[in-house]
């Protein structure tokens, strides 16, 4: 096949797109045309509605404590919490450098992800949390969904293995857990969340065990 054919061809396929995409326009285009006052009115009290609607939940979020990075002072105030908050990341931690790292990162997250409440918890002081949720490794972050630990990220394993981890591989994280709302193309990748809680074993490479 000689290169004119090809340079024919390759010209047919973008033209084949070209009107495709036209037409699409064009549908577009007669869509809107045919609306009338009263479609746009309707448009408008749905739009109303959702920001409304997106207004309360913002307010009630904030009044739970969300955007805030915040600390439970007792086990009984981690259930009060879960069963507040639809989603809660709740780091355990010791006083050391991986928690601090953890803690920088999670600070700014709570700001940015107002849907969700962030939260920390002393582990040494948390003896039955600790035990019944099998945390180890510290820090460990404990992702809560509808009251319910569905995940755990631990350590910096699953950070690349290091405290020099960005807060965008921490969202990410995250992301993939449903414990965030992120609009970012890495919240498209899929994750599977184990099903129960996992058994923990401690990895002096990243993080201190208890």
């Amino acid at each position: 096949m000689d290169r004119s054919m090809v340079q024919e061809i390759v010209e047919k396929q973008v033209l084949t797109v070209a009107k495709a995409v036209e037409e699409k326009l064009d549908d577009e285009l007669h869509a809107l045309e045919r609306l009338d006052l009263d479609d746009l009115e309707v448009l408008r009290e749905r739009r109303l509605k959702q920001m409304k609607k997106m207004a309360e939940k913002r307010s009630r979020w904030i009044s739970l404590g969300h955007g805030e990075y915040s600390e439970i002072p007792t086990e009984k105030e981690f259930f009060s919490v879960v069963k507040a908050s639809d989603r809660v990341v709740c780091h355990f931690y010791r006083d050391n450098w991986p928690c601090k790292v953890m803690d920088k990162h999670l600070s700014m997250l709570a700001k940015q992800h107002i849907e969700t409440r962030f939260v920390k918890i002393h582990a040494e002081k948390s003896p039955y949390l600790a035990e019944k949720l099998r945390i180890v490794v510290l820090p460990t972050l404990a992702l809560v969904k509808n009251a319910k630990v569905e995940d755990y990220v631990v350590g910096f394993d699953e950070l690349g293995h290091t405290d020099e981890f960005s807060t965008e591989e921490l969202e990410e994280r995250l992301a993939k857990a449903e414990v965030i709302i992120f609009e970012g193309e890495s919240s498209k990748l899929k994750y599977k969340a184990p099903s129960k809680s996992v058994r923990q074993s401690a990895n002096p490479d990243s993080s201190d065990s208890e």
